[in-house]
């Protein structure tokens, strides 16, 4: 079986990670809470960041260098999602991993 590299692994981890968190949260927590945690742009972000991270681990693992654009647009998305939900308040789990995420995608990007 072929060998990945560690740092793409990682970023693979992580991207997973932060889709599931960001799913997950998004439709738990941020549909029970109401208020601003379904604010329209809010959701959207959560979703789009959730879909981008899914996407980049995807391309990651099928081995094309597109994963280089994916995870370039996967760093910017989670980064904002990442002050949007830090902004809308408690949703610390997923402010986490959407941090870890962006810088792990931003080394794959490079």
């Amino acid at each position: 079986m072929h060998e990945m590299d560690p740092i793409m692994q990682k970023c693979i981890d992580n991207c997973l990670r932060c889709y599931g968190v960001c799913l997950r949260t998004a439709m738990s927590h941020c549909l029970e809470a109401g208020g601003k945690h379904t604010e329209p742009a809010h959701f959207r972000l959560m979703m789009a960041c959730a879909e981008i991270c899914r996407t980049s681990a995807h391309f990651m693992l099928i081995g094309t260098d597109h994963h280089k654009h994916t995870c370039r647009e996967c760093a910017e998305i989670c980064t904002q999602c990442a002050a949007d939900c830090e902004r809308v308040g408690d949703m610390q789990a997923c402010v986490d991993a959407c941090r870890s995420c962006a810088e792990s995608c931003r080394q794959m990007a490079a």
